[in-house]
């Protein structure tokens, strides 16, 4: 049997994407089972009742990440 955890959008910060079907990868600051709001990478649906899997970052850790994004080179790119 599943474990039911709860969660609370606190702020909606920005949409990365969507698909063809409206489902949106979003940055968000999310609250999981009245834990302290964390900033949240993940796909929701268009009435945020289901979500996809995700990664949840402290402040730290995002920091962290737009450092490394900010540092990458042309050569670490796709094109």
């Amino acid at each position: 049997m599943a474990a039911e955890f709860k969660y609370e959008i606190t702020k909606e910060l920005g949409v990365i994407s969507e698909n063809a079907k409206g489902w949106r990868k979003e940055l968000n600051m999310v609250s999981w089972n009245d834990r302290e709001p964390k900033y949240d990478i993940r796909d929701w649906s268009p009435d945020h009742e289901r979500m996809g899997k995700g990664i949840s970052l402290t402040e730290e850790e995002l920091v962290a990440l737009a450092e490394l994004i900010k540092e990458r080179d042309s050569e670490d790119s796709f094109e």
